[in-house]
């Protein structure tokens, strides 16, 4: 994998390409909770669209940010500043696939009977749209994976999106301690299985039974006394037969 030129080298040495827009003057690095004009929400909004576009394509080697820089029509410094690295910027594209999927299920929820059902038919919608991009899906999860403390703001911001996703098709607004940790549990699962599908270990048959199967927590916690040892619905670890 190609070595990302560091971020004060880059910020030095970025020449913009013909056409593309001077670097903005002063303009910080943007954070995941900052608010952004709406100058900066459309040039956020064609660096994305770049990355999608050279993913798409070529996959986690195609991605370079001097590609994305001309693609996008800003300064290489300018990107730097929005998004230090490759990883950052392939971590925001996870989160903005994730809120289009957001805004998608929230039109057409999913219509499964109990909360397991419906967790696994969303979670099934979001592999099935990456699975219709297979280099993209693949740059996304490796970003993932690679990611390092200094993206962890991004990937919070995606895993609270993920948990947000679940919760929804769960029909639930305030979860149980219980509740939160098989979100959990659904999360590194569903991670897990992208993985070893792009890696071809595994296929859509053993992914759908493996989310259907982790799921079914879900159920488990919205049992009658789930949580309460010795109660029906729970495991009592202290009881000894």
């Amino acid at each position: 994998m190609p070595a990302e030129v560091h971020r004060t080298q880059a910020t030095k040495a970025a020449k913009p390409a013909a056409g593309a827009a001077r670097p903005e003057p002063a303009s910080p690095r943007t954070d995941p909770a900052s608010p952004l004009t709406e100058r900066q929400e459309a040039r956020r909004r064609r660096i994305l669209q770049a990355c999608t576009q050279l993913a798409v394509r070529g996959g986690f080697d195609a991605v370079q940010m001097r590609e994305v820089a001309e693609s996008s029509q800003v300064a290489l410094g300018t990107l730097y500043r929005y998004f230090p690295s490759k990883i950052h910027l392939l971590v925001a594209t996870m989160q903005d696939q994730l809120e289009h999927l957001h805004a998608t299920l929230s039109k057409k929820p999913p219509a499964g009977e109990t909360p397991a059902e419906r967790v696994a038919e969303t979670l099934m919608r979001a592999f099935r749209a990456l699975q219709r991009e297979p280099h993209l899906a693949d740059a996304m999860v490796r970003a993932l994976t690679f990611a390092d403390r200094s993206v962890s703001p991004e990937v919070d911001q995606v895993s609270r999106l993920t948990t947000r996703i679940i919760l929804d098709a769960m029909e639930l607004t305030d979860p149980t301690p219980d509740q939160l940790a098989a979100v959990r549990v659904i999360e590194h699962t569903w991670h897990s299985t992208l993985i070893t599908w792009l890696s071809g270990r595994a296929s859509i048959a053993q992914v759908r039974v493996d989310i259907e199967t982790v799921c079914r927590l879900m159920d488990l916690t919205a049992a009658p006394g789930a949580g309460t040892p010795g109660t029906p619905g729970t495991v009592d670890t202290d009881r000894v037969d």
